[in-house]
């Protein structure tokens, strides 16, 4: 091998670890820089939260409390034990009370339609001009087309039905 041509290979490995040496030291400083940023990040965090102490007073127990007056305004005043009411624990209602059941109304209209075959036919509310289905079993036999009829209403599988269906004159 020619001298020349050594030297070469010696300065290129030189060169090769220098560069390798730079990059292994930034490595470090940028370690070193993240290591001082978390630091000083704790630093702040600490004293943050010492401010915030500072800041909220004793933390009491009674600082935390809220009260609800009469009227259903929140404050920090507790009531006044002179304006409190005496109320009897049976007198407070826990349920809906129940309803007293209405009596059905007795509804007026005329017969629509009506099939014999088949035993069915539809009446029409005078009032509310609603069409109402109704069965024979549920109506007079003699009933017919145009006749008028006095009827009840009664929830049926696909809505209102007529019962108690009678005839008037």
């Amino acid at each position: 091998m020619s001298l020349p041509l050594r030297n070469k290979k010696i300065s290129f490995c030189i060169k090769k670890t220098i560069k390798q040496i730079t990059i292994n030291k930034s490595i470090l400083l940028n370690k070193k820089e993240s290591e001082k940023k978390k630091q000083n990040k704790k630093l702040e965090k600490e004293k943050r939260k010492e401010k915030n102490k500072a800041n909220s007073g004793s933390g009491s127990l009674d600082d935390m409390i809220a009260y609800v007056d009469e009227n259903g305004v929140i404050s920090d005043t507790p009531p006044d034990p002179f304006k409190k009411q005496k109320v009897i624990a049976e007198s407070i209602a826990v349920s809906t009370p129940k309803q007293e059941e209405i009596e059905d109304p007795v509804l007026k209209g005329r017969v629509e339609y009506f099939n014999s075959d088949k035993g069915f036919g539809f009446i029409k509310d005078i009032d509310s001009m609603e069409k109402y289905f109704f069965h024979i079993n549920n109506a007079p036999a003699s009933i017919a087309e145009g006749n008028t009829v006095i009827f009840e209403l009664e929830r049926g599988l696909k809505g209102m039905n007529a019962v108690n269906i009678t005839l008037t004159k």
